[in-house]
């Protein structure tokens, strides 16, 4: 219920299930959860000794937009396998369970803007590909974009989804050029084309620099917009518009792959020994003069109860 009310709202969230499991782990295969976006963990995956390594990964499948398929085992070292990532079980029950990670991502949002013959033709294609699209002008109807999502009369909202991606293209033709691209700014979107001339483009800018518009800002826009494969038609210039959209996109998502990320900041449960990433810990306490870290309240509970004995496992090098 959960999972068909969040993809009715487009909200991301990450589905995940049990895949494979050996005893004595607590869970089933076919046992599943949801995450949403802020972290909230709602199903059964097992002891609640996997949840902060489940939604830790959730997190970073939505993150990135790829499915990905985790084990927690007792034997991580022995347990690695090509396309897992195999993580600890620190369950005091043992086995291994392997959990399948779905992200789950609201449609990429594609905002035109006009009411030309090119605006909807890239209304009519971006629906086929499975963008929501919404048509903004002071005169959209249904019947000039009978397949849109969302019309907006007025300015559209700048909504975008965490996890989610936008785009604007502003076909407005010569009508409301300058407006237009005001409002497709205010958007933020990923990727932004006006399809003008360059000549008309330099126009655009120079007016938009005079009603204060950030110079950054209108060197991100793509003007002409799309690829030069000599469109002619409004279709093809559509298609080559939605084409430098993909491409765009892809690139983005490259960048993002190659840009090295410092790990994240994590501590050591020193009841369990399962790592906590510190940033998003919710349980903790204060105790010998530091910060402890756990990965659920019932190991803090018991850390609590004879502080000494985990102080002791700690310095040993491991938990009691």
């Amino acid at each position: 219920m959960l999972a068909a009310e969040l993809a009715k709202r487009e909200e991301p969230f990450v589905l995940a299930t049990v895949v494979r499991r050996e005893r004595a782990s607590s869970a089933r295969a076919g046992d599943m959860a949801v995450i949403t976006a802020d972290g909230e963990f709602h199903g059964w995956l097992g002891g609640s000794c996997t949840r902060p390594t489940v939604i830790r990964e959730a997190l970073r499948a939505l993150a990135d937009g790829r499915p990905a398929l985790l084990a927690l085992s007792p034997r991580p070292d022995a347990d690695k396998r090509a396309g897992v990532a195999v993580f600890p079980m620190t369950c005091h029950s043992g086995g291994t369970v392997d959990i399948a990670i779905e992200p789950m991502l609201p449609r990429p949002r594609l905002v035109v803007f006009g009411l030309s013959p090119v605006a909807r033709a890239l209304a009519r294609l971006a629906g086929a590909m499975g963008y929501a699209v919404e048509a903004a002008d002071p005169e959209a109807d249904e019947e000039a974009f009978p397949g849109a999502d969302r019309l907006w009369t007025g300015k559209p909202p700048a909504e975008k989804k965490r996890g989610g991606r936008a785009f604007a293209v502003v076909a407005t033709m010569g009508e409301r050029d300058e407006e237009a691209t005001l409002e497709a700014l205010a958007l933020e979107p990923d990727y932004l084309g006006v399809i003008a001339s360059a000549k008309r483009f330099s126009q655009i800018k120079e007016t938009l620099l005079s009603r204060g518009a950030a110079a950054e800002s209108l060197e991100r826009i793509h003007s002409p917009a799309g690829f030069d494969i000599g469109a002619q038609t409004p279709e093809e210039i559509a298609v080559s518009v939605l084409a430098e959209i993909v491409y765009s996109s892809r690139k983005a998502a490259e960048n993002t792959d190659a840009a090295e990320e410092a790990p994240a900041a994590e501590a050591i449960d020193p009841v369990c020994g399962m790592s906590v990433e510190i940033a998003t810990a919710k349980h903790t306490a204060e105790v010998g003069g530091r910060a402890w870290y756990f990965c659920c309240g019932g190991c803090r509970d018991r850390f609590l109860a004879a502080p000494r004995r985990w102080l002791e496992g700690a310095a040993s090098g491991g938990s009691a």
